[in-house]
């Protein structure tokens, strides 16, 4: 553990000659919402907008005779990876998803410059992991994984100094975002005795949480992308070596509609623009409440890379989930007064944000899906019962995910 700790100190010494300090700030707004000393370790502010840059640059420091790097990424790796190949002076190649948005290859051009080449390959991470080692072993390059990987975890880990630095000791806990657990096992590994770990990950890419049940990394049957900076399949095996110990009830797994209530929470009333992962450890806060009244904790914000033509889909997740947005489909009798008689049902403030017609060739009765989105919850009682009453004919799909897919 000396020799873990010795590699961390040797990282951060290393770091400081290429960006400062990621800023630790305490949030008012936080701490007086859950009775405790909140703090944010704002790994959103770094130079490429999350802590992916840590690993790159110890991973790559270590190897001086390295020309060409190598690896395979959809987001913040890639861009950690183009930060240090032009500050090294190497080669990156890097490979990416064919469906990566533009603005994220844009972002890696940006940050590589002439020292990176992209390749887009294969419509699934999968296919352009396989893809990037392939070509990496052809062309004798070193593959740089994004979190298997014993000089990255130690880069990663350099955050969990700087948050001790600052604090002047170690905090009572520490809520970290998993994805492939490079920087969660890193971190965890630093305050070993000293904070108390909780690890969050999302619904659609629980896999430490899968491999704590199974006693080993597996590979989940299904990845909801949605959360993409947490969105991995299987946790990395040197993470989980580090992580296999951690009690189940410390390894918290939130659905993606309830993580977008905190980036528009963050978002409207402290200005934080957070990636769905760079909120997943400030959501965690409302399971934790009674754990951590009275204590200093530490959440570690872990990126902002977030593309604003994602907010209206952020914000219709974080309606439906606070319960105040819903959709139904109705069956809709084709006589005349019928669609009056269900606008006089609505309340005062029951708004359409939806009505189209799905059947409209139907002689007596039309299928309609309609959205309706109010100010609280319990209105929904209220005009559900009034349907009823009325003999109009309804089926709520808001939660369906299948159909969800397809019509909303």
């Amino acid at each position: 553990m000396s020799d873990f700790h010795d590699n961390v100190r040797a990282a951060e010494t290393a770091m400081r000659a290429v960006f400062p300090a990621t800023p630790l700030q305490r949030n008012a707004h936080l701490s007086a919402r859950f009775d405790a000393d909140i703090w944010l370790k704002r790994e959103d502010l770094g130079p490429v907008r999350s802590y992916k840059l840590r690993g790159a640059l110890n991973a790559m420091r270590k190897q001086p005779k390295q020309k060409l790097f190598v690896c395979a990424s959809a987001g913040n790796h890639a861009q950690g990876v183009a930060f240090m190949c032009r500050h090294f002076g190497v080669r990156g190649v890097i490979f990416m998803p064919v469906t990566t948005p533009q603005q994220k290859i844009h972002k890696t051009r940006t940050f590589g410059g002439e020292h990176i080449e992209i390749h887009l390959v294969g419509d699934y991470f999968d296919h352009t992991l396989q893809a990037a080692q392939t070509w990496c072993a052809e062309n004798d390059g070193y593959f740089l994984a994004p979190f298997d990987d014993n000089d990255v975890i130690e880069g990663q880990a350099t955050l969990a100094l700087e948050i001790e630095a600052e604090l002047g000791s170690a905090p009572d806990m520490v809520v970290l975002p998993v994805g492939g657990g490079g920087m969660s096992s890193g971190v965890a590994t630093w305050f070993a005795g000293r904070a108390h770990p909780i690890f969050v990950e999302p619904c659609g890419g629980a896999c430490l949480h899968a491999a704590l049940e199974a006693g080993h990394p597996v590979m989940l049957d299904h990845v909801n992308t949605f959360v993409d900076g947490a969105a991995v399949g299987k946790i990395g095996a040197r993470p989980f070596e580090l992580l296999r110990d951690v009690p189940l009830e410390d390894a918290l797994v939130l659905s993606e509609d309830r993580i977008c209530t905190t980036i528009i929470e963050m978002l409207n009333i402290e200005g934080i623009v957070l990636e769905p992962a760079g909120a997943l450890s400030i959501e965690a806060l409302g399971d934790l409440r009674e754990r951590i009244r009275g204590k200093r904790v530490v959440c570690v914000t872990s990126g902002g890379n977030f593309d604003f033509e994602r907010l209206p889909e952020v914000k219709e997740r974080a309606l439906r989930y606070e319960g105040v947005k819903k959709y139904f489909i109705l069956r809709m009798p084709q006589r005349p007064g019928a669609l009056k008689e269900f606008l006089k049902i609505l309340g005062p403030n029951d708004d359409i944000a939806r009505f189209e017609y799905l059947k409209k060739s139907a002689r007596n009765f039309g299928s309609v899906l309609i959205g309706i989105e109010t100010v609280k919850p319990e209105n929904f009682v209220r005009l559900f019962a009034d349907l009823d009453a009325a003999g109009f004919t309804y089926t709520d799909i808001t939660n369906d995910e299948t159909l969800a897919q397809f019509v909303i």
